[in-house]
C-alpha cells in the first residue's frame, strides 16, 4: 500500500513538472516578470504550524511532510475555547504535497479562516487552514500532506471529512 502511495505521488510530481518543459521550444531566455513585478498573484496564507517547504529533491512522505511531532500533536488537539460551526462534509484528495503545513482548499468556505477536520472513519481531528478553492460548495477538496497524516486517512483513497469552521480561539 505503502509502495503505491509513493509511486502514485512520484508519478503526479513528475506529471506536474511536464507542464513547465519547453517541448518542441528552443530554450530561450525571456523577460519573464520577477516576483516583484507580478501583480497577478495571490498573497499566500502561512501554513498553519509554521513548516517549511519541502526540499527539491524530496522523494518519500516524509520528506515532503516537513512538519514536526509536536506540531502534529498540536495539530491533532482539540482548539481552546474555541466554538465551532460545522460547514458540512466533503470528499478529499490529496493535495500539493509541496505546500506545507495543515490546511484543507474546499468550496465550503469563501475566505481563508481557521477549521477543524475529523475523519469519522478514526475518528481523528486535525485543525487546519480553510481556504478557499473557488468550486462549489459540493465539489471535492483538496488536504495537505500533514493533515491527512494526521487523520490518518488514506494518501491515495478519497476519503469523506466533515469540516467545521473555528471562531473564538483562545
Amino acid at each position: 500500500m505503502f509502495r503505491f502511495a509513493l509511486s502514485a505521488l512520484i508519478f503526479m510530481l513528475t506529471l506536474s513538472g511536464c507542464a513547465t518543459l519547453p517541448f518542441g521550444k528552443s530554450a530561450q531566455v525571456t523577460d519573464a516578470p520577477t516576483v516583484s513585478e507580478n501583480t497577478g498573484t495571490r498573497p499566500q496564507a502561512r501554513p498553519v504550524g509554521g513548516a517549511s517547504a519541502p526540499a527539491t529533491n524530496a522523494s518519500t512522505v516524509e520528506q515532503f511532510d516537513t512538519t514536526t511531532v509536536a506540531e502534529r500533536t498540536a495539530a491533532a488537539a482539540e482548539p481552546a475555547g474555541a466554538s465551532e460551526t460545522q460547514l458540512g462534509r466533503t470528499i478529499a484528495s490529496l493535495g500539493d504535497p509541496t505546500d506545507p503545513g495543515f490546511w484543507i482548499e474546499t468550496g465550503l468556505v469563501t475566505a481563508a479562516q481557521s477549521g477543524r477536520l475529523d475523519y469519522p472513519e478514526t475518528g481523528k481531528s486535525v485543525q487546519v487552514e480553510l481556504r478557499p478553492s473557488g468550486g462549489a460548495p459540493d465539489s471535492g477538496s483538496r488536504v495537505s500532506l500533514p493533515a491527512l497524516r494526521v487523520l490518518e486517512a488514506p494518501l491515495t483513497e478519497l476519503p469523506e471529512l466533515i469540516v467545521f469552521a473555528v471562531t473564538g480561539q483562545g
